[in-house]
């Protein structure tokens, strides 16, 4: 029988709000009803995508540190190529393509953070192997933990905490796909938008325009406060920042840039101001500067970065403890369902069918076996001790952690994983060290621990945003936790085939690939396991900070998250949130700000589409070998002035076009 397509007009009102007492929401897919979504269209697509953006971001990640967030470029070729060929009911099936495909962020993310360091500390440790299984069972072991803890929290982020969380990043790919099905003018908001600001990115990053940032250093009294006192102001100018703001909302965005602020602007000054004259180099011994000698950007580097991953630590500890019923809770379902108590799954609702906890607890239990197995025959070399101690961490700090990620990609649409691998790798290497696990063999230990952690933890905070928009389509979220599983075995196997590749063609210590966290991870273990100390002192600090905060009622991760993400990502989030405060209170009529908020979360969504999209672009454009960039012309501080003129009139557009409704 010929299956009619559904007439999709948009999101609920209530897609986007908290919902009053009583209230329920409805997904465009009718729960009650079956819809197509794993097919052989959807998976080798889901699989085509994987593929393709795992060697597209590994590369970019390797050569300037930053991994694109893949999810939106995939969903606005999944509505392409299912418009091209004429797909009836075709929302389902790009849900499940952009759920596979997505996996090539996470992965990478996880993967290109630490494992490379094997390779940089491998130059100078010519004793250590790496091999193509390490860096592939590391990643994929990694990212199937991540899944697997990950489901039980699933209902709470996305269904009890409706309306309470912006999830930046699920809106935006969300909008892209409601687009793809409403078509028309409904349609031509978002699409302009996504043309404006992918092109406004586009020539920033592929022809350099203007300048990607504005400092107040363009100026000389700018230039002298940064040299003497430290003090320096800097914002991205780009589009797709800019919309990561206005969907994350002034509340948010303030409490980060504060955060942030609170580092660049009182704690980089007073050390320079009280250590001036000392080397604070204890725990690393490879600086030999002054604390005042330095710049604000490399005090920020050495120690107050250290803080703010100490406050993330500790805002992820709080995070565990007020979230611990929740913890609770599911494990007892899962306890029930082990024993065959889960009559009551029966009744469930298409749209809030998980996998069976059944599965989630004995999948869990084989992933840890798995990963002791090659903890025990790999890194560890048959030392039982070593062994255990190693999966009791990685899966303590893996499981703790998830809601962590999840929580910051809720809030901001950034996973701070970087800064938890951090942590994780710094206690990894102390406690090894402490049981006699040290040097060489040491730091593979490490370093692959902290790989198995650090995918899990991404695949946790990407994970959350393919289930929220599962969530607000109406998709069945046991068949996109079920095929999630597929795009990780992809992904994984493509990123350590393309790691290889490029460590052979480039070096990670040539220059070429700047590896720049895999190098930080190197720097941090190699004198770890060689004995030399950790900052504990600067984690502290942040630690209590956050504990502060809390009692203060200040949510103490968005601050933290501040204190680690760079100022120039930060300022522009408030700006974002501006723009939002002020086109939602024009008017009198609660009825025509909320028609211009969601104008706007759509111009948003498009800025964030198009600005990821071109990315890619232009990722590929210096893949080839073509720098079209004139870097004499970006050192020029008259590029930084034209960059906060084209920001002042791309803002104007987006204020304008908000408030313009019918």
């Amino acid at each position: 029988m010929k299956q009619e397509a559904d007439k999709f007009t948009g999101l609920p009102e209530n897609a986007f709000r908290e919902l009053k007492k009583g209230e329920v929401y409805n997904p465009l897919m009718n729960p009650g009803k079956s819809y197509p979504e794993v097919n052989f269209w959807s998976v080798s697509w889901g699989i085509a995508m994987a593929i393709l953006f795992s060697a597209a971001a590994a590369y970019l990640g390797l050569k300037v540190g930053q991994v694109f967030e893949a999810a939106i470029p995939i969903a606005i070729i999944a509505v392409g190529v299912s418009g091209a060929a004429k797909r009836k009911n075709a929302l389902g099936e790009n849900v499940i393509i952009q759920s596979i495909g997505a996996c090539s962020g996470v992965i990478v993310a996880g993967a290109i953070f630490t494992l490379p360091a094997l390779y940089i500390l491998q130059a100078k440790y010519p004793e250590m192997t790496v091999t193509f299984m390490q860096v592939f069972i590391s990643s994929l072991l990694g990212g199937v933990l991540g899944i697997l803890f990950l489901i039980p929290f699933r209902k709470y982020f996305v269904s009890d905490m409706h309306g309470q969380y912006p999830f930046p990043e699920a809106t935006a790919t969300t909008q892209v796909l409601v687009s793809g099905e409403k078509g028309g003018s409904q349609a031509k908001p978002l699409l302009m938008a996504g043309i404006i600001g992918g092109l406004y990115d586009f020539v920033v990053a592929t022809f350099g325009w203007w300048n990607e940032n504005f400092t107040t250093r363009v100026c000389s009294i700018g230039e002298t406060l940064a040299d003497k006192a430290k003090l320096v102001f800097k914002v991205n100018t780009g589009a797709a920042v800019l919309g990561l703001g206005y969907i994350v909302g002034l509340k948010y965005a303030s409490i980060i840039c504060f955060g942030s602020l609170a580092v660049w602007w009182i704690i980089v000054p007073g050390m320079s101001l009280f250590f001036g004259d000392s080397v604070l180099n204890a725990w690393n011994p490879d600086i030999t500067a002054t604390v005042g000698s330095m710049s604000p950007e490399e005090i920020f580097k050495y120690y107050a970065k250290s803080i703010g991953i100490g406050g993330i630590a500790m805002a992820g500890v709080i995070g565990i403890i007020k979230s611990w019923g929740i913890i609770k809770s599911a494990m007892s379902l899962a306890a029930k369902e082990m024993g065959g108590k889960n009559d009551a799954e029966k009744g469930i609702m298409r749209t809030q069918r998980d996998l069976s906890m059944r599965i989630i607890a004995i999948g869990s239990i084989l992933t840890l076996v798995l990963i002791s197995l090659f903890f025990y025959f790999d890194v560890m070399q048959g030392n039982v001790l070593h062994t255990v101690v190693a999966i009791v961490l990685v899966a303590g700090i893996s499981f703790l952690f998830t809601t962590v990620a999840a929580n910051a990609i809720a809030i901001v649409g950034t996973n701070p994983v970087s800064g938890m691998t951090l942590m994780t790798l710094i206690l990894a290497s102390v406690v090894m060290v402490s049981i006699g696990l040290k040097g060489p063999s040491g730091m593979v230990a490490a370093l692959v621990m902290g790989g198995v952690v650090c995918t899990a933890l991404s695949m946790a905070g990407g994970f959350i945003t393919d289930l929220k928009i599962g969530y607000w389509l109406g998709s069945t979220p046991a068949k996109q936790e079920a095929w999630k599983f597929l795009g990780t075995i992809v992904s994984a196997a493509t990123v350590g085939g393309v790691m290889i590749i490029l460590n052979k063609t480039y070096g990670f210590t040539s220059g070429a690939l700047a590896a720049p966290q895999a190098n930080a991870m190197a720097a941090v273990i190699e004198p770890l396991m060689s004995g030399v100390g950790a900052p504990w002192l600067l984690y502290g600090i942040g630690a209590v900070l956050a504990v502060v905060l809390t009692l203060f009622k200040i949510p103490a991760l968005a601050f933290a998250l501040g204190m680690f993400i760079p100022l120039e990502l930060n300022v522009p989030l408030v700006v974002g949130g501006a723009v939002n405060w002020y086109v939602t209170t024009r008017s009198k009529d609660t009825a025509l700000n909320t028609e211009r908020g969601e104008k706007g979360t759509l111009l948003a969504s498009g800025f964030i589409a198009g600005g990821a999209l071109m990315g890619v672009v232009s990722a590929a454009i210096r893949f080839g070998g073509i720098n079209l960039v004139n870097e004499a012309w970006l050192n020029n501080t008259l590029s930084q002035v034209l960059a906060l003129g084209a920001y002042a009139l791309l803002i104007l557009y987006f204020i304008k076009a908000s408030m313009k409704v019918k």
